[in-house]
């Protein structure tokens, strides 16, 4: 699977279906995992995770949020996409394009990218999504 840099909901990002890749690409720590993005609700629910009831109308709800279920992070991207081949995707593991605890730097992203996608806006740093733990009985702001 190749790695794509591209805007993504919330910041410039790596994306790609290859987990591995994108670790080795960020030299990042094979116990840190990756958010997996889902393009709609519907491939959420084929992924098989289960949200908490008490949850369900504050993940529908949620823009640029990513959530943490029982260790696995996700996020609903719902916003439309420019790219054909972005839209084929039912899900993606999503990552910041930067090196590890450094801000985005352009010329790193394109030594590492296979390929990019950009629009007439460019790419352009953004704050992260909001982060939020949850369990059964309540949840926890992380970031």
């Amino acid at each position: 699977m190749k790695v794509i840099l591209t805007q993504t909901d919330t910041t410039v990002g790596f994306i790609s279906q290859d987990e591995q890749r994108l670790k080795e690409l960020k030299s990042r720590s094979s116990k840190k995992p990756f958010i997996k993005v889902f393009r709609d609700f519907k491939s959420l629910k084929d992924a098989h995770i289960r949200v908490p009831n008490r949850f369900k109308n504050h993940i529908r709800r949620a823009k640029k949020t990513t959530f943490v279920v029982k260790n696995q992070a996700f996020r609903v991207a719902t916003s439309p996409l420019n790219s054909q081949m972005l839209r084929d995707f039912t899900w993606h593991y999503s990552t910041s394009a930067n090196e590890s605890k450094k801000d985005f730097c352009r010329s790193f992203c394109e030594q590492k990218a296979d390929i990019i996608i950009e629009d007439r806006f460019g790419l352009h740093q953004n704050s992260s999504s909001y982060l939020y733990k949850i369990n059964q009985l309540k949840q926890k702001r992380i970031r």
